[in-house]
């Protein structure tokens, strides 16, 4: 065996350039005794790790020309004969010179090289390092061999023999050395002749950065530090609700800050505290009235009702939307939502004080429950849909029987289960207008009965003609004798309306997806029918519960489209459709504005004229003109009827009384004899007072 002594002279190959001085360790350990100068190519071992204990002395030499200068040597006191070491292979001219450059870089140090132990089977991965990247040597740039190796005490790394076990990676040829493009160096897979030693490849992963190669990153989007991880989604419904509540903060709270509406004053006056009780047709329910009540008895600004309002209004188009997410996904529920909010009628309708809104977030709440209660099986759809159902019915008792119809119907072939729920929150709903219609009416036929003759005698009537003429307002068109639509261009969406929601049905049998299709819609006609099929008058507001639900298998036709080029128009249409509604709900609310104005000058000249609480106020628009001022209401005639002539004249010999006409009209007969003031900043409208009554002892 030959010893380091001998070849401690040994000159080394020519460098192209002055070679600098080599750092202890640069040279290469003998092969052991039987072992072969080229055995398995096939063997790579892992990167070599630093030496915590490093010792300088000579190192051992090999058989041929030495690769580094004097001094190099492992020989010494502490060096012990080596049982398994790589082979030599000789350099060429390419590899000397670009080691001549490495080495004569100032500051240059070659560090002891070691070789690596065999993994500990429960270790986990270094987060620094890449167990598949390629390693070169720093003395000769030649790629290092992954082998398995212990580390004596001395610093002596010996290499172990191959594996019998380990397998090499299919995907790459164990003969041939790879080279990285962005580096020049082989890429991890090569294997070195020589090199006696094995190793099992694993499959590349990066855990984390490795020198020359960027960390690792996850999907886009994705936090730094945290691959894989999946980025969030935009909450398309919330910015909708958000949007929703912007714009009636802008352009509907403002004109109607400071007023109700004919209607709203019914509804609100019912638990106000400061003034008397509007009277409260047969056909209304008091739901609206529950939902105000608190805000109302905090507070007589008009201004903080509309606020509180438009944030409910919002909340619950967001939460009624929501439910359908699990059954038509995000992106549809967002749009649905967005071409619901974005009706004019719908963003008038957030501040005020009037159910038909409610009833439409009612509805879709209830058909999405109904759904998901019905093919997802989840345990509490159920009592969300009875909930909603109940809610619907305290809104407006006659409408949540029309939805109820066609879920019932549904049930009986899908999931009889749900019938209970249904059944139950309906009538917990009713029980309410129930109780009132044996209290006030005598039976419920009677208050139907009272209710169809308040509507004009309900029955069949094509009500299409009226719907059309008052879909841009005004916001009640009754009698619509001779109404026309202003500016008919802008809509035209409710002539497509029934063309879209046809082909969304369709689409929906191709796709076997009838249910979620179908069912919005056949609720949507139901609610429908005592509007457009039963009464000869009509509101846009009347519709809202129908727009809502037809909203969403539209929303599902939408996000299926596949062409970019179908997909840009759809986008260009819904942007002008909320451009010309957002027209629309400019004028209507506008005109509403001058009207709720009208009211509160008239009530603004009765108290001029000295009328003063406890005082009673008749005519045809008693009703909003008298919650103005703080006054009774009393009607002997029309459709809000509660009292008689005979009523009229023992209340007015007892407290103010004034009798409202419009411009050229004359006052009845029992009115002829009392006073006439006219009232300023009103269309010509006149009051009529009542002789002052006589003065108690």
């Amino acid at each position: 065996m030959t010893t380091d002594d001998a070849h401690l002279g040994t000159p080394t190959p020519e460098p192209a350039r002055p070679q600098g001085p080599k750092a202890p360790g640069a040279k290469r350990d003998r092969a052991t005794e039987g072992r072969g100068r080229r055995a398995d190519q096939n063997r790579r071992r892992p990167a070599p790790r630093p030496d915590l204990h490093p010792k300088p002395g000579p190192s051992a030499s090999t058989s041929g020309p030495s690769t580094s200068g004097p001094g190099t040597s492992l020989s010494g006191p502490d060096a012990r004969p080596a049982t398994a070491a790589t082979t030599a292979r000789p350099e060429t001219g390419t590899t000397a010179q670009r080691r001549a450059e490495r080495s004569s870089a100032p500051g240059h140090s070659t560090p002891r090289r070691h070789l690596a132990q065999p993994p500990d089977p429960t270790a986990t991965a270094r987060p620094d390092t890449d167990p598949t990247a390629p390693t070169t040597r720093p003395e000769t740039g030649r790629p290092e061999a992954h082998a398995s190796a212990v580390t004596t005490p001395h610093g002596r790394h010996l290499a172990q023999p191959p594996d019998p076990t380990a397998t090499a990676r299919p995907d790459t040829d164990p003969t041939a050395l790879t080279t990285r493009p962005e580096t020049g160096r082989p890429e991890a897979g090569a294997t070195r002749p020589g090199a006696h030693a094995s190793a099992v490849t694993a499959p590349r992963r990066h855990t984390g950065p490795t020198p020359g190669r960027p960390a690792a990153t996850g999907a886009p989007g994705a936090t730094p530090g945290a691959p894989g991880k999946r980025p969030r989604a935009v909450p398309w419904l919330a910015l909708t609700a958000l949007a929703y509540a912007l714009v009636q903060f802008v352009l509907v709270v403002p004109p109607l800050a400071h007023a109700l509406g004919w209607d709203e004053t019914v509804y609100v006056s019912q638990y106000d505290p400061r003034v008397p009780a509007a009277f409260f047709s047969a056909p209304r329910s008091r739901g609206i009235s529950f939902l105000t009540a608190p805000f109302i008895a905090a507070t007589p600004s008009v201004l903080v009702l509309r606020i509180v309002l438009t944030l409910l209004s919002s909340a619950a188009l967001y939460a009624a939307f929501r439910v359908w997410r699990p059954v038509v996904g995000a992106r549809t529920t967002a749009l649905a939502a967005l071409l619901f909010a974005g009706l004019w009628i719908t963003q008038i309708s957030g501040p005020q004080a009037m159910p038909n809104l409610w009833v439409a977030f009612g509805a879709v709440a209830a058909t999405g429950w109904f759904l998901r209660a019905v093919t997802g099986r989840e345990p509490r759809a159920d009592r969300w849909l009875a909930g909603c159902v109940a809610a619907t019915a305290l809104f407006r008792a006659p409408d949540a029987v029309w939805l109820a119809l066609p879920l019932i119907a549904t049930a009986l072939f899908r999931n009889r289960r749900t019938l209970p729920y249904l059944v139950g929150g309906l009538a917990a709903g009713l029980a309410q207008w129930v109780a009132e219609a044996y209290i006030r009416f005598g039976s419920v036929q009677d208050r139907l009965h009272v209710s169809s003759a308040t509507e004009g005698d309900m029955g069949l009537h094509l009500n299409f003609d009226n719907a059309w003429s008052s879909l841009n307002g005004p916001l009640l068109c009754r009698p619509c004798t001779g109404a026309t639509l202003d500016s008919p261009g802008l809509a035209l969406w409710w002539l497509a309306l029934p063309l879209l929601a046809a082909a969304a049905l369709a689409y929906a049998v191709r796709e076997r997806r009838l249910l979620p299709a179908a069912l919005p819609m056949a609720v949507a006609a139901a609610l429908s029918v005592p509007y457009l099929l039963m009464i000869d008058y009509s509101a846009p507001r009347f519709l809202l519960p129908a727009y809502a639900l037809l909203a969403l298998p539209v929303a599902g036709l939408v996000t299926r489209l596949n062409s970019r080029r179908a997909l840009v128009l759809a986008g260009l249409l819904i942007a002008a459709q909320l451009l010309s509604q957002s027209t629309v709900l400019t004028q209507v609310t506008a005109s509403a504005a001058l009207t709720n104005e009208r009211y509160r000058a008239a009530a603004d000249g009765l108290r001029t004229l000295g009328l003063r609480p406890p005082c009673l106020v008749s005519g045809p628009r008693a009703l909003p003109i008298a919650y103005d001022a703080g006054c009774a209401s009393a009607q002997v005639d029309g459709n809000n009827v509660s009292t008689t002539v005979a009523g009229i004249l023992d209340r007015a010999a007892k407290m103010p009384t004034a009798l409202l006409t419009a411009r050229g009209q004359r006052p009845p007969h029992y009115a002829r004899d009392w006073t006439p003031y006219p009232l300023h900043r009103t269309p010509g409208w006149t009051a009529w007072l009542a002789p002052a009554a006589p003065q108690g002892p």
